[in-house]
Order: C-alpha cells, then sequence, then structure tokens
C-alpha cells in the first residue's frame, strides 16, 4: 500500500499521490485524425478510468478546453453509469481565463457551470485557473474563486502554470480572502526540472501548495519504448527533447527500476516526482497503461536513487527548461 497521501488545501479527503491527466480523453486529434495512438476509443478510456480506480488512484484532472469539453463529457458518462464511484473520486477541471473575459466573475462561474453540467455532478473538487493569461488581476481572480467556494461549487481552487512569482501573488490574494490556494499544475519530469531551479517546488512546500506535474513521463519518452530511431509520432513535440541524450537517461532508469523489484523506466520516472513532493498525473489511454502508471505507487525511492537520477536527469537537458505551456 501507499504510505504517502495527499489532499488539497479546502477539500476534507485524502488521495493517493498520483492521478489521471485526461487531456488526450477529449482531443480530437487523438481520435483518428492524424493521432499517434489511433486505438483509442471511449471503450478503452473505460478501461483505464477502472484500472485505476481498482489501484487506488482517485484523481482525475481534466479541462473545459480539452476536446472542447469533450474530455469532461466522457468522465460524465463514467460516472452516470456508476454513480456511487463519486464519492471516492477527486474531479480537477480548469477554467481558461482568455484575455477578452473581462468580467472574469461571471466568466468563471458560467464555465464552471458548464463544466459541472457536462461532468453530472453538483460541485467539483478542484477547480483551477488554467493559466496567467488574464488581464485582470489577481485580487479579481481570486474575488471570482472565492465567489464559486462559497456558493458550494468548488471545494478547493488551485492554478496552472503559474511562476513563483504568479503563485505567491495569488495565495495572497486567496489568503486575503480566507481561502488558500490549494494547486499549482506545471509541467515537471525528469526531463524538465524547471519546477526545481526556479524554486517552485520549494515554494509550493512552503505554501502547502500541492504541485500536480503534467508531461511526468516526457510525453512517452520516459517510457524506454522509443529511441533516435524510433521516436514518438504525432503531436509528441510541444516538449521536445533529443531521443539521443535521453538515452543516457533511460539507461539509469532500466538500472533503478531492476534493483527496486523489476520496476519499468516510467515507473521509476513516476516515483522520482512523487518522491520529490509532486503529483504526477500521467496520461492513461487503455488498461494496461493505467496500470503500468499505478505501479509508481507502494514503494519508494532510496536517498541514493535519487541521487543518481538527479544527476543522470540533468545530462543533455540544461537547455529544455524553457517556459513552454498547452495541456496542462
Amino acid at each position: 500500500m501507499e504510505t504517502l497521501s495527499r489532499n488539497f488545501a479546502g477539500l476534507d479527503r485524502q488521495f493517493a499521490p498520483l492521478g489521471v491527466g485526461t487531456w488526450a480523453w477529449g482531443d480530437s486529434a487523438t481520435w483518428g485524425m492524424g493521432s499517434y495512438d489511433s486505438s483509442l476509443t471511449e471503450a478503452t478510456i473505460a478501461e483505464a478510468w477502472q484500472a485505476s480506480l481498482d489501484a487506488g488512484i482517485a484523481l482525475f484532472d481534466t479541462a473545459e478546453v480539452y476536446g472542447k469539453g469533450e474530455s469532461e463529457r466522457i468522465i460524465g458518462r463514467l460516472l452516470a453509469a456508476e454513480p456511487a464511484r463519486r464519492s471516492s473520486v477527486v474531479l480537477a477541471t480548469k477554467f481558461m481565463p482568455s484575455p477578452w473575459k473581462l468580467n472574469v466573475r461571471g466568466a468563471l462561474r458560467d464555465a464552471l457551470a458548464a463544466s459541472i453540467d457536462r461532468l453530472g455532478v453538483d460541485c467539483v473538487d478542484l477547480y483551477q485557473i488554467h493559466g496567467p493569461i488574464s488581464l485582470r488581476s489577481h485580487n479579481a481572480l481570486a474575488d471570482a474563486l472565492a465567489a464559486i467556494v462559497a456558493d458550494g461549487l468548488a471545494s478547493a481552487v488551485g492554478v496552472s502554470n503559474y511562476s513563483v512569482k504568479e503563485m505567491t501573488s495569488m495565495h495572497g490574494a486567496l489568503s486575503a480572502r480566507g481561502l488558500p490556494l490549494a494547486s499549482n499544475q506545471v509541467e515537471y519530469s525528469m526531463l524538465r526540472r524547471r519546477p526545481e531551479t526556479t524554486g517552485l517546488l520549494e515554494a509550493c512546500g512552503r505554501l502547502g501548495v500541492v504541485l500536480l506535474a503534467y508531461s511526468p513521463i516526457g510525453q512517452g519518452r520516459l517510457t524506454g519504448k522509443y529511441s533516435a530511431t524510433n521516436p514518438p509520432q504525432g503531436r509528441r513535440s510541444f516538449s521536445d527533447h533529443p531521443m539521443e541524450q535521453i538515452a543516457t537517461v533511460i539507461t539509469e532508469l532500466r538500472r533503478i527500476g531492476e534493483a527496486n523489484g523489476g520496476r519499468t523506466p516510467s515507473q521509476v520516472a513516476l516515483r522520482w516526482l512523487i518522491d520529490k513532493g509532486a503529483v504526477p498525473i500521467p496520461g492513461a489511454k487503455n488498461a494496461a497503461q493505467a496500470t503500468e502508471n499505478a505501479g509508481a505507487l507502494g514503494w519508494t525511492l532510496s536517498g541514493d536513487d535519487l541521487a543518481a537520477l538527479d544527476q543522470v536527469s540533468l545530462v543533455g537537458t540544461r537547455t529544455l527548461q524553457g517556459r513552454v505551456w498547452q495541456h496542462g
């Protein structure tokens, strides 16, 4: 059993330090239109959902923009088929604060109401600002978030893709309204350690903010399935890491995985994030992938293992620390 657990400030529920990112569940590009995984269907998604829950994984992260709401609708259909699951699921979704949404309080409430309708629930467990792109102040955003919590539409609130400065400012704005900042969702993996190098990870720990790590296995690059001669296909390019440089990382992941009960490279990469204090949210498009992800739970890396992985993760990746975000 997993000895660690997490909770979002404002949500009175513990959950395993691993979730599921559902961007691909609703993205039309993954449904046979230039897809890198044409086998994805709603049936395979249902199998991933079931396997994740059976493994004790409760957190599912989505957003209004994922497939223009289709990811949320799929989760809604899964919950409707088994409504008793709702109490064991932690639902997180996001509001896209586009610059033209100047009436942010009304826009956020309307967006959340639409998300709740697609999900088929009364409220969400975590509602996140999708990125630091609003023209409105953090005080205005905090007012909007405080209002939806006060009305019982969300239990906890968070942000995504916020820098240390932005997160600290939002934390202060929410604190002034008696509301904690629960999370900050950013790209974080052995191939992108910017949350460490900028001090974001440390700041999250200090402020009691859960760091949710998207693209935690580098969009498949840390699974060991790809190489310089067999690179990932399709749209897996926004975190474009040269496979020649990643080979050294994969070799060390394999070595440490074999020494820890035959764990796979991706399980070691996910465990590295968990032991750093983050909650990774890898994708899972079928039962096999969900089961593979769950293998990151129930064990831990030694200090020597963490140090070895820290060292090799910097090989060839020092220039890959730029601020890029699309899908978190």
